[in-house]
């Protein structure tokens, strides 16, 4: 299992010079508080001038995350729940999905809403690639296919013009976990994945070129 001191010893890939990426995937999945210390680690030093804005990229074991308004009935009855600092309500990680954290230093801080936005349409561009048309919905944040079935998550904080938390897109996970809670708060949508709407198998390995590449350049844009 990955451990924090050891995850400073896999390479930084420097792409532009200005997006730095740190790519975990190759480690398996990652607990989501060894996950949450490094990014907090990458946050100080892109705050303070001592790093590139970077973009960390994994999977997570199986966990429940919460943001700040998530209700008590929108809880699963029986699982473990870790409450985080960002913006949204409860989702779940775990293995199947591609999560990427961007910890960059915005240009336009005050901007969230079209930073959020920036991210949803790196996201449905990369879908289109895969002849999977996403979409926004009006008052939801994330990346939904035909309006009801959401196929990424978007949670975000924004300290000393510095973003963490970010995206999960879910690749090819088993979707049983979201039976368990209320996904984001909302009762009359579903969730699903790459694989579900093309109906076929398929990894983090085969949309990671793309996903990857697209979100650099948003983030390239945006800092």
């Amino acid at each position: 299992m990955a451990q924090v001191d050891s995850i400073p010893n896999i390479s930084t890939q420097r792409g532009d010079a200005v997006i730095d990426l740190i790519n975990l995937l190759d480690l398996g999945p990652i607990n989501y508080s060894t996950a949450l210390d490094l990014q907090r680690s990458i946050h100080d030093e892109v705050a303070s001038g001592a790093r590139n804005s970077t973009l960390l990229l994994l999977e997570h074991h199986s966990i429940f995350t919460a943001g700040k308004r998530t209700e008590a009935h929108e809880r699963p009855v029986n699982s473990p729940v870790i409450d985080v600092d960002r913006g949204g309500k409860i989702t779940w990680h775990g293995p199947g999905q591609l999560v990427g954290y961007p910890i960059v230093k915005l240009r336009d801080p005050h901007e969230l809403v079209g930073y959020v936005r920036e991210i949803e349409s790196s996201i449905i561009h990369s879908l289109a690639q895969f002849g999977i048309h996403g979409e926004r919905v009006a008052g939801r944040s994330g990346v939904w296919i035909e309006g009801n079935r959401k196929i990424a998550a978007i949670g975000i904080r924004v300290a000393q013009s510095v973003t963490m938390h970010g995206f999960a897109i879910n690749v090819n996970c088993s979707l049983n976990a979201y039976d368990e809670i209320i996904p984001c708060g909302i009762t009359d949508s579903a969730v699903t994945s790459v694989a579900e709407e093309l109906k076929r198998p398929i990894t983090i390995a085969d949309v990671l070129g793309v996903f990857e590449t697209n979100m650099r350049q948003t983030l390239k844009e945006l800092i």
